[in-house]
């Protein structure tokens, strides 16, 4: 099996066919990567938060759990899970939410960028990337106000989750780059296809 490696702050996109399996591994822990698919016969069928929770019941995903697309079809089930806590309510970080939540200009492009620049080559433009499915990251939402919290990732170094394929998909992962996501330390993400 071979394991690939995302540089910090970047992304990569790739084909898998149905039946195959995805392990997303944190290398040396507390990092997020960000995940969207597609069905690669059909690109305007993506991943979707918000199917996936509405038949799930929660928002907290993991071994066993369906992620469906919009037209509520299975995009993935996933397998063996280390950490168990994952998000699926906030959208991949981009320039403008640095902008707007900080108070800053970020000079990287974010994690949106990084997906819109790896999905370009398979004809899948920037306004159709979803929210992703935030491998490791820990938002905590607060029962009595709703107010989420994006805490350190829980992940400890060789941490994996695992996600099987239900249909042939566009799948697109990041190292991402909000600082506030990792524990203000950018690190790679790894993964391997079997």
């Amino acid at each position: 099996m071979t394991i690939h490696t995302i540089a910090p702050r970047s992304g990569v996109a790739f084909r898998m066919s149905q039946g195959q399996r995805l392990t997303v591994i944190d290398p040396e822990g507390e990092q997020v990567s960000d995940l969207v698919a597609f069905n690669a016969h059909d690109t305007d069928e993506w991943l979707s938060s918000g199917r996936s929770l509405d038949y799930a019941s929660t928002f907290l995903l993991t071994t066993g759990d369906t992620l469906y697309s919009n037209r509520s079809s299975p995009m993935f089930v996933i397998g063996r899970d280390d950490v168990g806590r994952h998000d699926f309510l906030l959208a991949p970080c981009s320039k403008e939410m640095f902008a707007r939540l900080y108070g800053h200009t970020e000079p990287h492009r974010g994690c949106f960028g990084n997906l819109a620049a790896a999905l370009a080559p398979h004809g899948i433009d920037p306004d159709r990337i979803p929210t992703a499915f935030n491998v490791f990251m820990n938002v905590q939402v607060d029962g009595a106000t709703g107010t989420l919290s994006v805490e350190p990732p829980l992940s400890r170094p060789g941490d994996a989750t695992t996600f099987e394929a239900r249909m042939d998909l566009i799948v697109a992962l990041t190292a991402c780059s909000a600082g506030m996501s990792n524990n203000f330390r950018f690190k790679p993400i790894q993964y391997s296809i079997a």
